[in-house]
């Protein structure tokens, strides 16, 4: 039977009419039951028009029985480590797929076959938030399709076993990943993914924007440790978890208590919907930390072609499309901090220079699309700051850094490599800068030349900082200086422009304080 699927209960008592006296036809309906049963799933989009994901880790084998919305699997996208919950209840009849394999957006990802027993999610028309075949088109009017109304039909209910297609049955908010929602007498089905550590779907992000609320400290009670809608409204209510407020972040074991008593048993910790107690689980999963991109057992390969992957395969494609589409354009130049006096933050003395030079030099601080050829000016500075990792490139936003003083530049700074070494800044974080900030010095180098990634009109390198020889009224000195180059997009801004602003770069440095 397929989840949501109605079936005919006007057959008679007998399932298999008509069999052959061997029992031959009783087999051969029943195999066709089994494979009528078996369920594809299929990756969904683990992030914003993400291609693929890579399997870290499979919380299940083949044969294992899962539960609606037990841990499935956990891929890395270029973004963060999502936690994909199943979205049946069944037995698992084959992984698509082992760790470390890079999986197309769409691709089937497990196969399950449905236990009509237990808990199942009622389908519905797509909206749009999972890659499997496609349904049919939406009507016009509403986002689902109205739930099957036959007298002598019967549906899956949530709670096993079945339910009258005529009856109307309440559906509480149980905020899952794979759920259905409500909403007159259409039901919807909304997927969404762990994004950040937090796993919720659409409407409730949108309802936290809306609300001021950071799903990062919210008390997640639905199931699986899913924030639901209520959780939102009780957060808000209570004023606990506002946005921009600095606070802790509810602990783990808090969000997850809602879902735990479903998956305790004794002895030796709890065990996952297939069985496998945490003891049984990689020691990376088990630290409560996010995985790393490749499996332990593919690190180290040399010698032979492996398949990039996370991070690193996100970047590859983000700089050959910058490579293709901006026409970038470097200059260099030495900021004297002679002047200097003890207690600067050299990071934090940068990030102010780029503001100061944004604010009078605009034309850098913006966004150009090359095709429609217009360009968009920032008032506001959220600069893009790249964060080297083992597995590769990061790229956080740090915002609205032409309003904070140097603490609040350095606690967003530590906050934001905090959450890049976790892996847990939410992904919205990684886009919408307005400019960039390279720090190579730290490690070694004088002058690069920056890739510009669009829509960004500029980035600038900061080399490692050193002692030069320089004349002084006659005289020969030594001063301490930071080598600056400032790639810049031809096409939206002009030679002088960008020396004007390197110019307002070197000014601000050159400052005692």
């Amino acid at each position: 039977m397929r989840v949501g699927a109605s079936i005919n209960v006007d057959a008679g008592p007998d399932p298999h009419p008509n069999p052959s006296p061997d029992g031959r036809g009783a087999q051969a309906t029943e195999a066709s039951w089994n494979m009528s049963n078996i369920k594809t799933f299929h990756l969904p989009d683990l992030g914003e028009g993400l291609p693929d994901g890579t399997i870290v880790e499979w919380f299940v084998n083949e044969g294992d029985v899962v539960k609606l919305d037990g841990p499935l699997v956990s891929m890395e996208t270029a973004k963060a480590v999502v936690e994909v919950p199943s979205p049946y209840s069944g037995k698992v009849v084959k992984l698509h797929g082992k760790a470390g394999d890079v999986i197309d957006t769409g691709a089937a990802l497990v196969e399950i076959e449905i236990d009509p027993k237990m808990p199942q999610r009622a389908e519905a028309e797509a909206t749009g938030h999972h890659h499997a075949p496609k349904a049919k088109p939406a009507p016009a009017k509403g986002a689902g399709s109205p739930a099957p109304d036959d007298g002598g039909r019967v549906i899956a209910s949530d709670d096993g076993g079945e339910i009258s297609g005529n009856e109307e049955k309440p559906r509480a908010d149980a905020g899952t990943v794979v759920g259905a929602m409500e909403a007159s007498d259409r039901v919807v089905s909304e997927q969404t993914i762990a994004v950040g550590g937090v796993k919720a779907v659409p409407a409730v992000r949108a309802m936290a924007k809306k609300a001021g609320v950071d799903l990062s400290r919210v008390v997640a009670t639905g199931a699986g440790g899913v924030v639901t809608l209520q959780d939102v409204k009780n957060a808000a209510a209570a004023g606990t978890a506002r946005t921009g407020v600095s606070s802790a972040p509810p602990p783990r074991a808090a969000r997850a208590e809602a879902s735990s008593e479903s998956f305790a048993a004794p002895g030796g910790g709890a065990p996952s919907p297939g069985g496998r107690r945490e003891s049984e689980r990689t020691a990376l999963s088990a630290s409560g930390q996010p995985m790393r991109t490749s499996p332990p057992a593919q690190a180290g390969r040399f010698g032979q072609p492996d398949q990039v992957r996370g991070v690193r395969r996100n970047m590859a494609r983000v700089m050959a499309d910058a490579h293709a589409k901006v026409v970038p354009t470097t200059i260099c130049d030495d900021a004297d901090i002679h002047a200097w006096q003890p207690g600067n933050d050299i990071t934090v003395r940068l990030i102010r220079s780029l503001v100061s030079a944004c604010k009078a030099v605009p034309a850098l601080n913006a966004w150009f699309d090359g095709e429609n050829l217009t360009r968009t000016l920032h008032p506001h500075v959220d600069i893009g700051i790249a964060v080297d990792t083992e597995d590769g490139l990061f790229v956080p936003a740090l915002r609205n850094a032409d309003v904070l003083d140097a603490a609040g530049v350095r606690v967003a700074l530590n906050r934001i490599r905090e959450q890049v070494q976790s892996r847990s800044i939410p992904a919205e974080e990684l886009k919408g800068y307005t400019i960039s900030l390279s720090n190579f010095g730290v490690f070694a180098g004088r002058y690069a030349t920056p890739i510009v990634v669009p829509p960004c009109v500029a980035i600038v390198a900061a080399g490692k900082l050193r002692h030069d020889v320089v004349a002084v009224m006659g005289a020969i000195q030594t001063h301490r200086v930071i080598p600056l180059s400032l790639t810049f997009d031809h096409r939206a801004a002009t030679g002088g422009e960008a020396a004007r602003f390197l110019k307002a770069m070197l000014d601000d440095l050159a400052l005692a304080r």
